[in-house]
């Protein structure tokens, strides 16, 4: 028996039209964990090997998430998110890491190093783009954002981007989005 699809609530505890709604996901266009399983392995809005509880706790993981996108520049902290997943902040940083393939704090940090990407190049101060985008330590956040863009924010500030501004912004938010890059030594 498949529950009416007609109000918001439901579009987010049953499946869709296809019966895939726990294997999609809206944020940043990018898949969900599940994206992986055949669609001949999903069935009534759950798939085989995982458990009704599994298919509610990436619901209520994709809501910490989503807070995380929509509320980056806030100061958030595990515990606040796992209170937002209805979960318990140990519990929580295990299935997203489990779930996503990098911890909450990793994740925000990439959202909030993205968004600073964009405000650089629209010529904001480095030290502007750091409040902005809700890092409290000027030294963390360039080390963070040279970590995972491979230059400084100030080099990354003095490029030319001119070859971004005549793509349109879906696809320059794809194409610049950060990318952790392995360090060798």
């Amino acid at each position: 028996m498949t529950a009416p699809s007609h109000t918001p609530l439901n579009s987010l505890f049953s499946p869709n039209a296809n019966g895939a709604q726990a294997a999609t996901d809206g944020a940043h266009g990018s898949s969900a964990p599940m994206a992986h399983v055949s669609a001949a392995r999903r069935r009534s809005g759950t798939v085989v090997g995982m458990s009704p509880q599994d298919i509610a706790d990436l619901v209520h993981l994709r809501r910490a998430r989503d807070f995380m996108d929509r509320d980056y520049a806030q100061p958030l902290d595990v515990p606040e998110l796992a209170s937002a997943a209805l979960m318990s902040p140990a519990h929580f940083s295990r299935k997203f890491r489990a779930a996503y393939g990098e911890t909450p704090y990793t994740y925000l940090m990439t959202r909030r190093i993205e968004r600073a990407k964009a405000l650089l190049r629209q010529g904001m101060s480095v030290t502007e783009t750091c409040v902005a985008v809700g890092c409290t330590s000027l030294g963390s956040f360039s080390s963070r954002f040279t970590e995972i863009v491979g230059e400084s924010p100030s080099q990354y500030r003095g490029r030319d981007h001119r070859d971004v501004e005549v793509v349109p912004s879906c696809v320059s938010m794809v194409a610049t989005r950060p990318r952790r890059i392995a360090v060798t030594v």
